[in-house]
């Protein structure tokens, strides 16, 4: 009897939580969807690109990776940005997403004077929070693939950092159905971390986006 008694209120738990997860997606959608594009020279321009970390194989870039850094690469050669602000994970040296990153960026021509490193971008709502905290950037062109710079976008224009998405897709990506079902909820989360203001459980010292870079300095 008691199991009975449960089912009918876990199932209305379960139809609000879809409910609020597909109303918040459209609502992140429809709202960011202008802002990202998918040709470079429809792209406004900006002081500075963010590229967001992925996975990486033997210290080289994984393929979601080393498509977000060409394309930021090559916004900068093209001059639709000054600097490129490298995002990711550096916890352990097995995982090293920034040391790739930044290596990747000076050997495909990128002046390293240009290049800005954030140590603890965890997840793609401490990487705006930093950048608009500690790099002081308040315009941006974010590097991603398509699925992700609905919310990507969407962080940054809710901290306060008018944000452009410029769609880093290039080619077939493993797995790339399931991170488009995992977004749905991901989305729903960032929007929760942005209504309680979520800092982020790593800061630092502020490295200004149009001061010296910090290419050589350890993590912050």
């Amino acid at each position: 009897m008691k199991i009975k008694k449960l089912i009918k209120p876990l199932i209305l738990v379960a139809i609000a939580g879809i409910v609020f997860v597909v109303t918040v997606n459209y609502y992140v959608k429809s709202k960011t969807n202008p802002s990202i594009y998918s040709n470079e020279k429809e792209l406004p321009k900006s002081n500075v690109a963010i590229i967001f970390g992925a996975g990486i194989n033997n210290n080289k870039p994984g393929k979601y990776l080393q498509d977000r850094l060409d394309a930021g690469i090559k916004l900068y050669k093209e001059n639709k940005v000054q600097k490129l602000l490298l995002s990711g994970d550096n916890g352990n040296d097995e995982h090293d997403e920034l040391t790739v990153m930044k290596t990747y960026c000076y050997e495909h021509g990128v002046d390293t004077t240009k290049i800005y490193v954030d140590y603890a971008g965890f997840d793609s709502y401490s990487t705006m929070y930093r950048a608009k905290n500690l790099f002081k950037v308040d315009t941006a062109i974010l590097v991603s693939q398509k699925y992700h710079l609905n919310r990507a976008v969407y962080i940054g224009d809710q901290l306060g950092i008018k944000s452009y998405g410029f769609v880093a897709n290039r080619g077939i990506y493993g797995g790339y159905n399931y991170v488009r079902f995992r977004e749905y909820f991901a989305i729903a989360k960032s929007a929760l971390d942005v209504a309680r203001n979520r800092n982020p459980h790593f800061m630092g010292a502020i490295i200004d986006i149009n001061g010296p870079s910090n290419y050589t300095k350890d993590e912050q």
